[in-house]
């Protein structure tokens, strides 16, 4: 698989990684057999780097991923904190930040952990010095190798690459979310620091599997959270309107080359993009990881294609998202 610098990490990974959020809870139930059988299905197609976070399934997926590290060594796990305590920036202290990062050394069975995110956290937090002070003094005590933020919005973004030791953004970009292509992974490119690009399918909108009489699972984000209802609307089918997705999705289908489904032509769309350090998608099994590690061996997509991409982002997509992250 192609590698990429992640960033200030100085790490080399695979430009298709593996999001490890529905590993833990909100994606409807996946056993642990199936979930460690998952990620050996993906780390044996070449993945290297796993995204995860405490809060998925209050530890599980860390846990799980602990197992795996333990099997096969040699991997780049990031984990993400602050999502467990109530959202407000007095919570983002260092004394919070050890007791937080213990939990997951302990999770994932490791002495130190290669990279540490800001899990979403309040807008204010991006402009506490104290909070970056807090999170280098982690890296001088050895308990993490580096530290990034996981983002909602790309000012917090553009706020996060200006810091001078945040080694890599985590941020929502797929073919209904360009607006990071416009700033953020310029500034990004620029400074050196890495891009993680989350929720690749738009909660699996552009895998093209489903349709206007799709039920999800009670305990499934896309159900529970299409309004809000319980963490911000834009991490669910990225904050597109369920059926204006379909639409969307229906254009681009026909773009799809031969061999190719349109789950790949999503990841190789988010792949082609500079300054792209790695992408991660989810799978619920051993066959959706195979399929979404062997996109990064697909070739590049012609410019038409992604000039077709935009245009249906800005007749239908751009008017529901473009302003508010």
């Amino acid at each position: 698989m192609e590698q990429r610098v992640l960033g200030r990490t100085g790490r080399q990974v695979g430009v298709v990684g593996l999001g490890a959020w529905q590993l833990g809870a909100d994606w409807g139930e996946v056993s642990e057999a199936d979930a460690l059988a998952t990620l050996h299905a993906a780390v044996d197609a070449g993945v290297d780097f796993i995204d995860t976070a405490d809060v998925y399934g209050d530890g599980r997926s860390e846990k799980i991923i602990g197992r795996l590290l333990g099997e096969r060594p040699g991997l780049t796990v990031a984990t993400k904190m602050g999502r467990r305590m109530l959202q407000t920036p007095e919570a983002y202290t260092l004394g919070n930040f050890r007791a937080w990062t213990d939990r997951s050394r302990a999770n994932l069975g490791v002495d130190t952990l290669d990279l540490v995110q800001l899990h979403c956290p309040p807008s204010a937090v991006f402009d506490d010095d104290a909070v970056f002070d807090g999170l280098d003094t982690l890296v001088a005590e050895g308990a993490i190798a580096a530290y990034g933020v996981s983002v909602e919005s790309v000012g917090e973004a553009l706020t996060a690459i200006a810091r001078p030791n945040v080694a890599a953004v985590q941020i929502i970009l797929n073919a209904f979310r360009l607006k990071p292509l416009d700033e953020v992974l310029p500034a990004a490119e620029k400074a050196g620091v890495g891009i993680i690009a989350r929720v690749p399918l738009a909660s699996g909108l552009l895998s093209g599997r489903y349709g206007p009489q799709t039920v999800f699972a009670e305990n499934d984000h896309r159900n529970f959270n299409r309004q809000g209802e319980a963490f911000d609307v834009g991490e669910t089918f990225s904050g597109v309107e369920y059926g204006v997705g379909l639409q969307a999705v229906d254009r681009i289908r026909g773009l799809v080359p031969r061999g190719m489904t349109m789950a790949q032509f999503a990841l190789r769309w988010i792949i082609d993009q500079p300054g792209v350090s790695v992408v991660i998608p989810g799978a619920r099994n051993p066959e959706q990881a195979r399929a979404n590690a062997a996109a990064a061996d697909l070739p590049p997509l012609p410019a038409e294609t992604h000039a077709t991409v935009r245009r249906v982002y800005d007749e239908l997509i751009r008017p529901q998202v473009h302003h508010r992250w």
